[in-house]
């Protein structure tokens, strides 16, 4: 400061009074002397000042004098806004706001703009609460006022109860068009093209309605049940359907009706095409149902009744057959005047299918229902030839008298007859549990039913799954979060019995019914199952909000997560009473006929008990959220690490390809949860699978258990193993713990590849080995000859065999065939080396 010709040296000194206890204070200066000049004295406070944030408004706020502490202030939503979440801010020492959390958004019909919410203009719309700006209305919907949450339609437009208001308003379809018909002795075929203007929806459907006429148009009656339409004259999706059984000299007159989603809003006429049909030739006649009369290796017989009450001539007969495998993508057909016919040039132990149809003089008749029949294996042929073969040898030794030749051969063919029918009985018998080289459902066990048959999927959901009073249900926490919702944990009371710890799936807020349906798809699926070693649905929560799915509690989580934490901290035992509790419950989904497709350890959960159960039946929506999962060439997602060749490349997924995944899983639970292919790239596991690459044995492995990975791990899918040799496997493991005592660092030689596995066995011991071989009424002739392990059995001749008391040839060669593949194997094993 100048002071004339003095300049002065101010001092500042800031001093901070409080905190106040009394509305007001006083200040005092006292000059004691000093040579010193009060010049100016300034008075303030600090306050964190009104603010927005978020379409909040937040108040003057003065802040707590102690600056380690902050205030908390909650805001209230402007104007036209609502909390998603409560908005916060603090309110710091020195007068700024800090740390914002939570927010207001817009309503309905209200977009945000400088800071404020908007009504939307006319024209524009927004039916859901957020910061989106408005939309412009749909085709064919309008908003006159301001604020509108929808658009209403046009006149003549609608919108349908499941249409979002983001659709624009449709129209029912055209009539049909371009309507025709192909009448035969058998059956009308009406044809037509699909309206010329759809409405602007794609959910167009058919109905068909006939009447029957008399001579005057006015004289027709609704047709009555005689009629049979093929698939159904309602609901039809392609434009065309076969009308059967009808009479002769009679006139119908058929309305196709096209339809949509909102035809039934429509107050306008029904879009009808109209086409009258005389049926002036005779009435149809049944076509006969096939039977197999008997089966081979390569051909099969097949007889039918002729067709009755027809006064057409028959020309022949056609048969139509394919591989059931091939799913009638390539067929082949014969023709035939007789009733019977022998197909030949078959597979053996092939499913085919079979169906025929008639040609007459009007015309071909429609196929008959179809029939599967199987080709015998080289065994039942070996079997027949040798019954054949028994009857002309004994027919000759017996030669002496026409008497003796005549007793001879009616007694031995008749014994042959009864063998070759007991042989095929019993052949037919192991078919009908095993088609095309899948196990069918046993009995007792029933089929899985996929809730997509469903029309109305809720329907699905209320068959198979139960519906829980809500007020059951405690909710304790939140324990993870997934698509749809919270996770969480809580407890199911259960009227009678005590409580239950349960996992509790939420919906969340503002779904659309696609989601919805999706939810509780997984529901639907779950409620099949009833396995120790699969998720256990407890039920679910429709009829209030939110919608729930509640399982068992698992307290350990995710297997993969599981075994990270506890590295190394388990048995070898242990980790195979793991893996055999996986298969079990992969066998039981196999033999209901379900594919899981997304089989891998994050998938399985493990409760207190080391009990691992498999979970996870929304592959088709998980996946899209799935960091695991990659984009395939055919399109869709898949999780590559874990899925098998053919999957990844023709999304052919069946029990082999669970196979492959469960390969996957044994890896990731013997190295203690690792990643499987490490760093590689998707594409780079896919090529390297391709050219052979397998992964290698983890640290610590036993050699019996990578053995069965790679066999899980065969490219092609028909050498895999069945779950149910998988479980059986591993129980012997278990009985037998010194099998797992040789690990894969300790032996040198072994495979590391499929390929390299030549045949590999699934046993342990000798005595398994001859089970295998159906030789066990040899396994104490073996032990006391000495031969106690694979090792010496490798090293017998024909001589050893016969020694050991082998006396019948067959058996001989049985047993040295089998010896010599052990031969073979052990020394391609001392061949190759073992890389890791």
């Amino acid at each position: 400061m100048d002071l004339g010709d003095r300049i002065l040296k101010l001092n500042t000194e800031v001093r901070e009074v409080g905190p106040i206890s009394r509305k007001g204070f006083y200040l005092a200066f006292q000059d004691i002397g000093a040579c010193i000049a009060l010049v100016s004295v300034r008075v303030y406070y600090k306050k964190c000042p009104f603010t927005l944030r978020n379409l909040a408004s937040f108040p003057d706020t003065v802040p707590r004098v102690d600056s380690s502490s902050l205030v908390e202030v909650r805001g209230a939503c402007v104007e036209h806004a609502e909390e998603r979440d409560t908005p916060k801010l603090y309110c710091g020492a020195d007068g700024d706001w800090l740390v914002p959390l939570g927010k207001c958004v817009c309503s309905l019909g209200y977009e945000e703009m400088d800071g404020a919410c908007l009504a939307c203009r006319p024209g524009f719309y927004k039916a859901f609460a957020g910061n989106i700006k408005c939309s412009k209305c749909p085709p064919h919907s309008f908003s006159y006022g301001e604020g509108a949450a929808f658009c209403h339609c046009e006149k003549a437009f609608y919108r349908a109860e499941r249409d979002p208001p983001t659709m624009a308003c449709t129209r029912p379809p055209s009539p049909p068009r371009n309507v025709v018909f192909n009448l035969n002795d058998t059956c009308l075929l009406l044809e037509w093209s699909p309206p010329s203007d759809m409405g602007g929806r794609r959910d167009l459907t058919y109905n068909v309605l006939c009447k029957r006429c008399g001579p005057e148009p006015d004289q027709c009656q609704l047709c009555g049940e005689e009629l049979r339409f093929v698939p159904r004259p309602q609901g039809l999706t392609n434009a065309m359907v076969t009308v059967m059984e009808f009479s002769a000299h009679a006139n119908y007159t058929f309305e196709i009706e096209s339809l949509n989603g909102v035809s039934k809003m429509s107050h306008f006429p029904r879009p009808v095409a109209a086409i009258t049909v005389s049926t002036d030739q005779g009435g149809p006649f049944m076509v006969g149902v096939l039977k197999k009369d008997w089966a081979s290796q390569n051909s099969i017989a097949l007889s039918w009744l002729e067709p009755e009450q027809t006064s057409l001539l028959v020309v022949d007969y056609e048969v139509k057959y394919f591989e059931k495998e091939h799913e009638e993508l390539s067929y082949s057909s014969t023709r035939t005047k007789a009733p019977s016919v022998v197909i030949t040039g078959l597979k053996p132990s092939t499913c085919y299918v079979f169906s025929l149809r008639t040609r007459t003089s009007a015309g071909h008749s429609a196929y008959s229902p179809k029939c599967e029949y199987e080709t015998t294996d080289d065994t039942s042929d070996m079997a027949s030839d040798q019954g054949q073969v028994l009857v002309i040898v004994t027919a000759a030794v017996g030669g002496f008298t026409l008497l003796i030749i005549l007793t001879l051969f009616f007694l031995i063919t008749g014994r042959c007859q009864w063998y070759i029918k007991s042989k095929m009985s019993s052949e037919d018998k192991r078919r009908t549990n095993y088609q095309s080289g899948h196990a069918l459902p046993y009995p007792g066990v029933k089929s899985y039913v996929d809730p997509d048959t469903y029309e109305d999927p809720t329907q699905a959901v209320h068959e198979f799954a139960k519906e829980i009073d809500p007020t059951r249900i405690r909710i304790e926490r939140v324990i993870g979060a997934g698509e749809f919702g919270e996770v969480c944990s809580g407890r199911l009371r259960i009227p009678g019995k005590r409580e239950i710890a349960v996992a509790i799936k939420t919906l969340k807020g503002g779904y659309v019914e696609r989601q919805r349906r999706d939810f509780l798809r997984e529901a639907s699926i779950m409620g099949q199952f009833d396995h120790p070693n699969i998720i256990r649905l407890e039920g679910v929560v429709t009829k209030s909000r939110p919608v729930m799915i509640v399982v068992e509690y698992m307290e350990n989580g995710s297997l993969d997560s599981f075994l990270r934490m506890h590295d190394s901290h388990f048995t070898v035992i242990q980790l195979v009473g793991m893996l055999r509790g996986i298969a079990s419950g992969m066998k039981y989904l196999s033999d209901m006929g379900y594919v899981h497709r997304d089989l891998a350890a994050r998938n399985i959960l493990v409760n207190s008990n080391l009990v691992c159960k498999v979970s996870d039946f929304g592959l088709s929506r998980v996946l899209e959220d799935d960091p695991e999962a990659a984009y395939t060439t055919t399109g869709g997602k898949i999780p590559i690490r874990w899925t098998a060749p053919e999957a990844i490349s023709y999304r052919k997924f069946s029990s082999a390809s669970d196979a492959w995944s469960y390969g996957i899983v044994m890896w990731e639970v013997m190295s203690y949860g690792e990643r499987p292919y490490w760093e590689m790239s998707n594409q780079d596991v896919i090529l390297s699978i391709e050219e052979g690459y397998r992964l290698p044995a983890p640290m610590g492995c036993p050699v019996v258990l990578h053995q069965l990975m790679l066999h899980c791990w065969q490219k092609e899918r028909s050498q895999r193993p069945k779950f149910t040799d998988v479980v059986s496997f591993l129980d012997k493991l278990i009985r037998n713990p010194s099998s797992l005592l040789a690990l894969v660092e300790d032996i040198q030689g072994l495979p590391e590849s499929p390929g390299e596995v030549v045949d590999y066995p699934m046993f342990i011991s000798i005595g398994d080995w001859l089970d295998s071989i159906k030789m066990s009424q040899y396994k104490s002739s073996f032990v006391a000859a000495g031969f106690s392990t694979l090792d010496s059995v490798a090293q017998m001749s024909i001589e050893d065999v016969r020694r050991i008391g082998v006396v019948l040839i067959g058996h001989q060669r049985r047993i040295v065939s089998s010896i010599q593949n052990l031969r073979l194997q052990l020394l391609h094993e001392q061949e190759k080396g073992f890389h890791v």
